[in-house]
């Protein structure tokens, strides 16, 4: 039986089953189970692991159950509903961003179609990183084979009900790897190096996402991320959008945003990057949005 359970209330407009047909985008995802009404998540909660059941049936609050490693204490629920409050992105008012998308003929019948559709964020900064360094110049199929092996090879698991639940490794975790393992898994030195530099930093506490919110523009962020080797000008805007909150995070040089506009526009080659800074000019504050919105056009 769920050893706790506890309610967060959905800010309207809010689709819990537009934000899961997003999770379940992919086959091949390792950290997280979806089923038709609620998403099961291996999380750490004040250094123990803790499987997450998030549920909504009516779309005006979500229910989060500690299937495993429950009851939460007081710190523990403050940390989980945090934890879920990034992940769905529940303190965003969407309202000043649909005015803007309606009239707009560009995104209206975007955002029509997925009205209530949340950002959905990755809470967890070494997560997030390791996530969008895997993701550097390759198609996503191979991104998800080597976080999957990753996962498998050094994050914690947990059983339940026939399920192996997984987590992403700490840095800690990481610390204990060789670049020439890493080799093994088939990542590129360069994406080894970067995600090692990456685990050293964070175990160090010399980064961390609370070191980089309490900052004083989200400038200054991106400013730190590409001081790291290996970290670009993409993989910073792709952190900015999914890890810190930043709605004008505008990640130009993707390949997705660029097939995405291509058909939103009925164009025959890619748009250029000038246009694509007039276009988004339009969508001055919600450029994340804007980009995650045309993203989910493409599946």
């Amino acid at each position: 039986m769920p050893g706790f359970s506890f309610k967060l209330p959905a800010p309207a407009p809010f689709s819990f089953r537009l934000c899961l047909d997003y999770l379940s985008g992919s086959n091949s995802e390792c950290l997280y189970e979806v089923h038709e009404d609620h998403i099961r998540r291996l999380v750490s909660l004040a250094g123990r692991d803790v499987l997450l059941e998030v549920s909504s049936k009516d779309d005006l609050e979500l229910v989060v159950t500690a299937l495993y490693g429950g009851p939460l204490n007081e710190a523990e629920q403050l940390e989980a509903a945090a934890y879920v409050t990034t992940w769905f992105d529940l303190n965003r008012d969407l309202d000043p961003f649909y005015r803007l998308a309606s009239s707009d003929a560009r995104l209206a019948g975007v955002v029509r179609n997925l009205n209530g559709l949340r950002l959905m964020g990755i809470p967890d900064l070494f997560e997030a990183l390791c996530w969008a360094i895997l993701g550097q110049q390759v198609n996503l199929a191979f991104a998800y084979t080597l976080k999957e092996r990753l996962t498998s090879a050094y994050g914690d698991s947990v059983p339940w009900e026939g399920n192996v639940y997984r987590r992403f490794p700490t840095p800690e975790q990481m610390l204990a790897v060789s670049a020439d393992e890493l080799g093994a898994l088939k990542l590129s030195r360069m994406k080894s190096a970067t995600i090692l530099e990456v685990a050293g930093l964070m175990a160090a506490g010399k980064l961390s996402r609370e070191g980089l919110l309490a900052m004083d523009s989200f400038d200054a962020m991106e400013e730190r991320l590409v001081s790291i080797r290996g970290i670009g000008p993409w993989t910073a805007h792709y952190v900015r959008m999914r890890c810190l909150g930043d709605p004008t995070a505008f990640p130009i040089g993707d390949v997705g945003l660029h097939n995405a506009v291509k058909n939103l526009l009925s164009i025959e080659k890619k748009p250029s990057l000038d246009m694509l800074r007039e276009m988004f000019n339009s969508w001055q504050g919600w450029e994340a949005y804007a980009t995650f919105y045309l993203w989910r056009t493409l599946y």
